[in-house]
């Protein structure tokens, strides 16, 4: 064949594949979590499943609801210690044997605690669900605390707080919690202690708070994955089934009050910072909000969300003063807040502040449909990503189990989102965020204060960092 007829003949196919008439592209369905079986052991342990074909690393979360409130004043972060401990040494077996357990069988077992609870969480292997169920039933039911463990844990956190005192950011978070809420409420603190707290603590204290809170009583556990073939209920029963510990102190949860100066301006001073930090909130709302949680994410990620989104169009792509500033509405147990965070150039310190600020305040004038529809498609049409794999699935249970909610909650408000348009935007928005701003800025006080000063918005605290 010469060059010629080659190429007539590939001008012919060609022809014939511009005479297909190709599909119409069609927005996708409305995206559902995965559906779940549910149960309740004997114990009151609820237990929830989610089959995903395929994945054959199952994902199992415990989520027992202990609200921080429930720490001795002068030992808090006793949550967290604990929730570090659980692994190092059970009745059964040394800190070393039960390290030597979990890898010899490719389990990964760790556990955290939040304002909501305690979450411990494993991840192994299929085939060996049946040990791995065993050993988390031994570190949440006969953990040892043993003291050498608990020294070291305890000597980790003084360090990790060393530490976040030199990051600007998480500085800044720790200045805001103290500046927002009431001096009296455990939400002003730490959620892993300070060190006078931490410093505190003994094996002896662990054990009695591990005794007094860690019970199964309206506790969940949640396991995704390839759950062909096996019976998890039967599993968990025989794993969990016997624990029967005096069920704890119920605390009805209520929002965390706000100081009354939380509206003002703290600035910690660092001399010599090249960056300025921010962190600017106000209250909102939790999950059960009247009128539905869909709006909010949006909201989210059309203020803060993304380089494309109203604060960072001006000081990031516009004005060149940051990588990046985020926004975002963080629910808590009850109540919630909205907040804004993220650096600057140390020399646009005072412009950049009042600019985040009125377009924060601005945003209360509305909300386009163009943004408003990238929003809403940027929240619901990544979904079906974001929850692609056992463990984030597990994650979403657990977490919505310490609020009392389902994952039913979570398809609800993607569906929910057909109905957001910009008068909802404008409507959530303007509902909580009024103007009430409790402002942290982490950098040079000699050079920015005074600026700061006068943007007239509100009253500034100059206080080292």
């Amino acid at each position: 064949m010469t060059h010629q007829e080659s190429v007539a003949e590939q001008d012919g196919a060609l022809t014939q594949d511009s005479m297909i008439e190709r599909p119409d592209v069609i927005a996708p369905e409305p995206w559902s979590f995965p559906e779940a079986q549910r149960s309740e052991l004997s114990n009151g342990l609820d237990v929830v499943t989610y089959d995903v074909p395929g994945q054959y690393v199952i994902s199992v979360r415990l989520a027992v609801p202990m609200p921080l409130e429930r720490e001795p004043r002068e030992r808090e972060g006793i949550a967290t210690i604990m929730a570090r401990t659980l692994d190092e040494g059970t009745a059964r077996h040394t800190a070393e044997e039960f390290a030597e357990l979990l890898e010899r069988k490719g389990i990964a077992l760790g556990a955290s605690a939040s304002e909501s609870g305690l979450i411990v969480d494993v991840d192994v292997p299929k085939r060996n669900l049946t040990e791995a169920l065993d050993l988390l039933s031994q570190a949440v039911r006969e953990a040892a605390f043993p003291a050498n463990e608990v020294s070291r844990h305890v000597k980790i956190r003084l360090a990790e707080i060393d530490q976040e005192r030199a990051v600007p950011g998480h500085r800044a978070a720790m200045e805001f919690i103290s500046t927002y809420f009431d001096p009296a409420e455990r939400a002003s603190r730490p959620t892993a202690g300070a060190k006078e707290t931490i410093s505190a603590i003994t094996p002896e204290d662990l054990v009695a708070f591990h005794s007094a809170n860690v019970q199964p009583s309206g506790a969940t556990i949640v396991v995704a994955g390839d759950l062909s073939d096996l019976d998890v209920v039967a599993e968990v029963e025989r794993a969990l089934g016997s624990w029967r510990e005096a069920p704890a102190d119920v605390l009805e949860p209520r929002a965390a009050a706000r100081a009354t100066d939380a509206e003002r301006i703290v600035f910690l001073d660092r001399p010599g910072s090249v960056q300025t930090e921010f962190y600017v909130g106000c209250p909102g709302p939790d999950r059960r909000v009247d009128g539905g949680w869909a709006a909010y994410p949006v909201l989210g990620f059309v203020v803060g969300g993304s380089p494309n989104a109203r604060v960072d169009a001006v000081l990031r792509e516009e004005k060149g003063f940051t990588y990046g500033i985020r926004s975002g509405f963080r629910p808590r147990r009850c109540g919630g807040m909205f907040l804004t965070s993220g650096s600057v150039r140390a020399d646009s310190t005072v412009e950049a502040l009042g600019l985040l600020l009125d377009i924060l305040d601005r945003a209360r004038d509305g909300f386009t449909g163009e943004e408003t529809q990238a929003g809403v498609d940027f929240i619901g049409k990544t979904a079906p990503g974001r929850y692609a794999t056992a463990d984030t699935l597990a994650d979403e249970a657990a977490a919505l189990s310490l609020e009392g909610l389902t994952t039913e909650f979570t398809t609800a408000s993607l569906l929910a989102l057909a109905d957001i348009d910009a008068d909802a935007l404008a409507t959530a928005y303007k509902r909580y965020v009024t103007g009430e701003w409790t402002v942290i800025v982490v950098g040079d006080a000699s050079l920015h204060a005074e600026g700061v000063r006068g943007l007239g918005r509100g009253e500034v605290t100059v206080i080292p960092a």
